[in-house]
C-alpha cells in the first residue's frame, strides 16, 4: 500500500509516527528487544507520551534472524500463522554504541545514538538496513493502523520472487499485493502469492504474515523494498545467503521443502480438457491414438465434467456418462496408467454434501450463522471450512472413496476465492486466513495420499499456494490464452515461483483459453516437454496432437522421448529441489549470480545445473539468448556454441535451444518410453568440454559414478551397464570398454567397472 505524497509528505488522512532513537534495551534468550520513542527524549516531560515502538531481534536458525516491529502489544493474536522451523540462537552484545544479534555470519545492529537505524551486516559489509523515517507505524482517518518497513536498495540490486507473478522477472518498479486471487495469467493478480522476496545482493527477505501484505519494490520510494501490513505488529526474516541459491536453501529450511516426487509424475499428462464433451469411448479413443502413435503417456487426468454439472463437488461419477467407474479405471490402469481426477473446495447448492456440511457445520458461516454462498462458479456454491478437524477429515473420506476405487492422484483446483465476511470454526482472522486457506486445503488432500499411497508416491496438481505450499507439489500456472505473450507470461510466472521456494511447475501446453494454432502448439510443446512437469490441458477444445496436424505428432513424440531419456538428469536436478529447496527450473540469475548479464533474463532458464532452455517465441522459429561464458553445446546437434553473448538462431519445430554447460556429464537414460523406469541401468553418461582437474560425481538412483580429468586422461568408473559418450572429443585410446561411433563424438561401452581413456591434445 502507498502512504506517501510524493517524497515529502503523506497523503491526506495517512498519520506517520517513526522511531527517532533508542530509549533502552533488554537482553532475552539469544534476543533483545529495544524501546524506540517517535520523538527525541530532551525532557521527562517527554517521557508522558508515545507512540513508543518495540523493535525486537531474534534467530530462529543460523544466518537468519527477525525483526519484530510492534506498536500495541494488546492487540489480540489471531490465527492462522505460518508453520516455521525455529531453534532460537545466536549471540547478543550490547554496549553503548549498539544492540547487536549474530546468528551463523549474519548481524543484526540497531544503533543506540544518533539517529534511528537498523543494520544487517555480514563477511565484513552491510547488505541491507533501515534509514530514519523508514520505519513507521501509521493510523488513517478512516480508523485502519498499519505497520510499514522499508529496507535500502542499492543501486544495482534487484529483487525476484513474491510468488507466482506473469510480470517482468525483476520486481523493482513494481508495486505488488500477496493477496491470492482468480485472475489468469494476463494480470498482476496471482494465485500463488508469496511474501518473501531475494535479491542479488546476498539477502532475502520473508514477511511472516500470512493475510495481505503489500510490497512496494523501488516504487514508492525507489532506493527501498518497502512493506507493511494492517494491524499492530509485523515480523520479517532477513535470510542471508550469500548466493541466491543458499537464500532458497536457507528459506526452505525455516518454511518447508518440497515433497520428493514419483517418477511416473515426470511423464507426459494428457486432460480431457474442461469444457468439452467426453466419456469412456472418448477416454479410450485418445489413450488409442497416442499408443498408435508411438507417443509416451503416464497419466489420464479427467477434469470438471466427470462429475455431474451443477453438483461440483460430490466426489461421484457422473452415472449417465460413466456407468461402470471402477471397471473404466481397472481397464485404464491395465493400460500402465495413473488416474488424476479434477476437485475443488467447494461445494454447490445441489451438492447432495451441502446439506450435509451444513448440518455438521462444515462450511464457512457469514457472521449471523448463516452458511456464506454466492452463485459465481457454483450456483449457491459453499466453502469447506478446513480449520475443522472434522470437516478436514470429511473432506478427504469423500477423496479416498475415490483412491480405494483406483484414482491415483489429484488436481486442487481453486483455493483462491475465499470471502473475507466468514467465521472459521478455530477463530482465525478471516483476512489472515484468505491466503492460507490454499495451505490447508492442499495439506489435507496432499497428506490424505501419503497415508494412503505411501511418502513416494503422493502428488497433486494445485493452482493456489502461499508460504510453505511448495510442500504439496506440483502446481502449475493457472489459465492462461493461447498465444505466445501468454506463453511468455507462463515462463515468467514458473521463474518467480522458483525464486519463491517452489521445486517443481507446471503449464497447459498450447495454453489454455482459446485453441493454439498448429505453429504455438507446437513451440509450446517443446517449452512442456522441458518443464519439470508436462501436461496437455485446454478448456473448450481437445489437445491431442493430431487434431492440429500430423508435425505436432511427431514434435510431441520427438520431445517426449527425449525428456523420458533425460529422467537420469532429471531426477538428480529433483534431488537438489526435495534436498535443498533449489528448483528444478531456475531462473539464469539463480545459476549465474555473478554474471550482471543474466539480472533481467526472462525468456530463458535453466533445467538442474546444466542444460540451458531458450523456448522459441515465434512461428518461424526465430530466438534469441544469452550464453553465459563457456563453450557450451547444442543437446540435439553436438554443434559448440562460445558464450559471453547473445545468440540468434532460427529453429524448426522439431527443434529448441537446449545448450550443456561446458564441463557437464549428463546422465541419459536408455528408455523413452516412461519415465518411471530403472535410470542406471544401460546409462549413456555424456561428458562436455572436460577441463583438466574435472570431478564430477553423478548420481542415479542410487548408483554413483565419478568422472575425473587429469592431463590428457579421463578416468569414469561406476557400476553395471553403462556407457560414456565424449562429445566433440577426440580419443586416442580406451581401456576397459569398447568404441563405436556416434555423430556427436566417440561412444564407448564400459566392460567394467572404470574405464580410462586418453584424449587428444587440443589444437
Amino acid at each position: 500500500m502507498k502512504f506517501s505524497d510524493g517524497y515529502w509528505m503523506m497523503r491526506e488522512g495517512v498519520h506517520a509516527a517513526h522511531p527517532v532513537e533508542v530509549l533502552d534495551v533488554a537482553e532475552g534468550p539469544c534476543s533483545f528487544s529495544v524501546q524506540a520513542p517517535v520523538e527525541r527524549i530532551r525532557h521527562r516531560g517527554d517521557l508522558l507520551k508515545g507512540p513508543v515502538v518495540t523493535v525486537e531481534c531474534m534467530s530462529p536458525m543460523p544466518d537468519v534472524i527477525g525483526v519484530t516491529i510492534t506498536h500495541f502489544a494488546g492487540e489480540k493474536q489471531r490465527g492462522p500463522q505460518f508453520e516455521l522451523a525455529a531453534e532460537p540462537i545466536g549471540d547478543v552484545r550490547i554496549d553503548g554504541e549498539a544492540a547487536e544479534l549474530t546468528s551463523g555470519a549474519l548481524t543484526v545492529r540497531v544503533k543506540r545514538g544518533g539517529e534511528w537505524g537498523i543494520d544487517f551486516l555480514a563477511d565484513g559489509r552491510r547488505l541491507t538496513g533501515t534509514a530514519p523515517k523508514a520505519t513507521a507505524v501509521i493510523d488513517t482517518d478512516d480508523g485502519e493502523h498499519y505497520v510499514r518497513e522499508q529496507l535500502d536498495l542499492g543501486v544495482d540490486h534487484f529483487v525476484y520472487g513474491l510468488g507466482e507473478r506473469f510480470g517482468p522477472l525483476v520486481k523493482n518498479g513494481q508495486s505488488v499485493d500477496i493477496w491470492n486471487a482468480d485472475g489468469g495469467t494476463a494480470s498482476e493478480q496471482a494465485y500463488k502469492n508469496v511474501p518473501f522476496y531475494l535479491t542479488n545482493a546476498g539477502y532475502g527477505v520473508f514477511v511472516d504474515h500470512p493475510g495481505h501484505v503489500s510490497f512496494e519494490v523501488a516504487s514508492e520510494a525507489v532506493a527501498r523494498t518497502q512493506f507493511s501490513v494492517r494491524g499492530q505488529k509485523m515480523r520479517y526474516f532477513v535470510i542471508y545467503g550469500p548466493s541466491p541459491r543458499e537464500i532458497l536453501r536457507k528459506y526452505t529450511a525455516l518454511t518447508g521443502r518440497p515433497a520428493r516426487l514419483p517418477d511416473w509424475s515426470f511423464g507426459l499428462w494428457l486432460s480431457t480438457s474442461f469444457t468439452t464433451d467426453y466419456d469412456e469411448a472418448t477416454v479410450s479413443s485418445f489413450i488409442d491414438g497416442m499408443a498408435e502413435r508411438d507417443l509416451p503417456l503416464s497419466v489420464f487426468h479427467f477434469d470438471c465434467f466427470w462429475m455431474r454439472e451443477f453438483q461440483w463437488c460430490d466426489f461421484e461419477w457422473d452415472p449417465r456418462v460413466f456407468p461402470d467407474p471402477p471397471g473404466m479405471l481397472r481397464r485404464l490402469k491395465e493400460r500402465g496408467l495413473r488416474i488424476c481426477v479434477w476437485v475443488n473446495p467447494y461445494i454447490g447448492q445441489r451438492s447432495p454434501l451441502f446439506e450435509e456440511g451444513r448440518a455438521r457445520g462444515y462450511l464457512l458461516t457469514r457472521p449471523n450463522g448463516d452458511v456464506w454462498q454466492w452463485d459465481k462458479w457454483q450456483p449457491g456454491l459453499a466453502v469447506v471450512d478446513f480449520t475443522n478437524p472434522e470437516a478436514r477429515d470429511w473432506y478427504a473420506a469423500k477423496l479416498e472413496a475415490l483412491l480405494d476405487m483406483g484414482v491415483d492422484c489429484f488436481k486442487t483446483d481453486f483455493g483462491e476465492r475465499i470471502p473475507t465476511d466468514v467465521v472459521y470454526h478455530d477463530g482465525s482472522d478471516p483476512e489472515r486466513a484468505h491466503n492460507y486457506y490454499t495451505y490447508l486445503y492442499n495439506q489435507t488432500v496432499f497428506e490424505l495420499l501419503r497415508k494412503k499411497r505411501g511418502d513416494a508416491e503422493a502428488v497433486v496438481f494445485a493452482r493456489s499456494a502461499t508460504t510453505g505450499g511448495q510442500r504439496f507439489p506440483v502446481h502449475w500456472g493457472g489459465d492462461c490464452e493461447s498465444t505466445f505473450e501468454a506463453m511468455g507470461e507462463s515462463l515468467r510466472g514458473g521463474l518467480s515461483l522458483g525464486l519463491s521456494g517452489f521445486g517443481y511447475w507446471s503449464h497447459d501446453i498450447g495454453g489454455f483459453e482459446g485453441t493454439p494454432d498448429p505453429a504455438l502448439f507446437k513451440r509450446w510443446i517443446a517449452f512442456g516437454m522441458l518443464s519439470s512437469h508436462s501436461r496437455l490441458h485446454g478448456s473448450h477444445s481437445y489437445r491431442v496432437p493430431w487434431l492440429f496436424d500430423e508435425e505436432s505428432v511427431d514434435v510431441l513424440r520427438d520431445f517426449t522421448q527425449l525428456k523420458m531419456r533425460l529422467m537420469p538428469y532429471l531426477s538428480g536436478a529433483a534431488r537438489q529441489a526435495y534436498g535443498e529447496g533449489v528448483p528444478m527450473m531456475r531462473a539464469m540469475v539463480l545459476q549465474f549470480p555473478g554474471d550482471p548479464a543474466c539480472t533481467h533474463l526472462e525468456r530463458q532458464y535453466m533445467l538442474g545445473d546444466d542444460l540451458l532452455v531458450a523456448p522459441v517465441f515465434s512461428s518461424d522459429g526465430d530466438v534469441s539468448y544469452y550464453v553465459p561464458d563457456g563453450v557450451w553445446t547444442h543437446y540435439l546437434t553436438g554443434e559448440r556454441v562460445h558464450g559471453g553473448r547473445w545468440v540468434k538462431e532460427r529453429h524448426g519445430f522439431d527443434s529448441v535451444p537446449l545448450l550443456v554447460r561446458p564441463g557437464a556429464v549428463i546422465p541419459e537414460g536408455a528408455v523413452d518410453d516412461r519415465p518411471d523406469y530403472d535410470h542406471a541401468d544401460g546409462v549413456t553418461l555424456r561428458v562436455y568440454e572436460p577441463s583438466d582437474g574435472m570431478n564430477v560425481l553423478t548420481q542415479i538412483d542410487g548408483t554413483s559414478f565419478t568422472t575425473v580429468r587429469n592431463g590428457a586422461t579421463l578416468r569414469v568408473s561406476g557400476a553395471g551397464a553403462w556407457n560414456v559418450l565424449l562429445v566433440n572429443a577426440g580419443v586416442t585410446a580406451v581401456e576397459g570398454g569398447e568404441t563405436s561411433y556416434h555423430p556427436h563424438g566417440v561412444l564407448i561401452k564400459a566392460a567394467g567397472d572404470e574405464l580410462v581413456i586418453t584424449l587428444e591434445e587440443e589444437n
